[in-house]
């Protein structure tokens, strides 16, 4: 899947790769825009040699791929590509005022970042007022924070049961979901018809599916504690047995409320159904 996004008028090629879930984006068109060189290729060939050379960025020759993008002439070509740390870093390196804007953020979000390390406080805080800029209720986001501690609290219990980052959690993660709710992550983003494969799962989650999220996840680490589940075979089984509780208590208030608890509605629809109401009350 490729995707352009637009910076100043200007096009910044990029294509997401499944294999490591992550963006990947043209260094010749971000040199481009913020060097506004009249030979981009050449100033990233040059800049390579500097970062590498002269800066001891010594990694960066490890973290550029080549990928096949678009060309203007409309032909696919390789070029150039990296991530979001990378490209960041790069643009750090270029001595443009376009690219002051970006060094002065990073440095601001270098600063956040140590306030929130030495006060952890701070960082909840910040991640509120994100969730509440964005339109959510203030009941929704202390669900959501709840549900964020509750996550925490199960994959630290899964790492001290030996079970394996990443993989492991994912397909731990899909047991719970397909037990609480009868689909797994991956077909729950579907259902709600979420397109992007950055979208969180989560954030588009209501009130009632972030409770039985939290129900079938807390259950879960209950149960692997109780258990003493050791390694990924016992915690699979264990994933099943939460996921299992959650999804009973589902079942039950969808028999006597008359209504499925998982909702094709995404946070876009709620958002647009909120800003009518407001809408109507003006």
């Amino acid at each position: 899947m490729s995707n352009i996004k637009l910076f100043e008028q200007k096009q910044v090629r990029s294509t997401w790769n499944d294999e490591d879930k992550k963006w990947y984006f043209s260094v010749v068109d971000v040199v481009a825009i913020l060097s506004e060189s009249s030979n981009p290729r050449r100033y990233w060939s040059d800049l390579k040699t500097q970062l590498a050379e002269k800066e001891g960025f010594i990694e960066l020759y490890g973290k550029i791929v080549q990928l096949k993008m678009t060309a203007q002439d409309g032909k696919e070509r390789e070029t150039d590509c990296c991530t979001t740390d990378t490209v960041l870093r790069i643009i750090q390196s270029i001595p443009s005022p376009k690219a002051e804007p970006f060094k002065r953020w990073l440095a601001q979000v270098g600063s956040e970042r140590l306030d929130e390390i030495e006060n952890p406080e701070i960082a909840a805080k910040r991640m509120r007022e994100i969730y509440k800029a964005k339109g959510y209720s203030d009941e929704w986001i202390e669900k959501r924070v709840r549900g964020i501690a509750v996550r925490d609290e199960l994959t630290n219990e899964w790492k001290k049961r030996g079970v394996k980052e990443q993989t492991e959690y994912a397909i731990l993660t899909a047991e719970i979901s397909k037990a609480t709710f009868g689909m797994t992550p991956s077909e729950y983003k579907s259902f709600k018809e979420l397109e992007k494969p950055t979208e969180n799962l989560r954030d588009h989650m209501s009130d009632l599916e972030l409770i039985f999220n939290m129900l079938g996840e807390a259950s879960t680490t209950e149960i692997a504690k109780n258990k003493e589940a050791q390694g990924f075979k016992e915690n699979k089984k264990a994933a099943k047995e939460g996921g299992k509780i959650a999804g009973n208590a589902r079942k039950e208030l969808e028999r006597k409320s008359g209504k499925r608890v998982a909702t094709k509605e995404n946070y876009k629809v709620i958002t647009e159904s909120e800003k009518k109401k407001l809408l109507k009350k003006k």
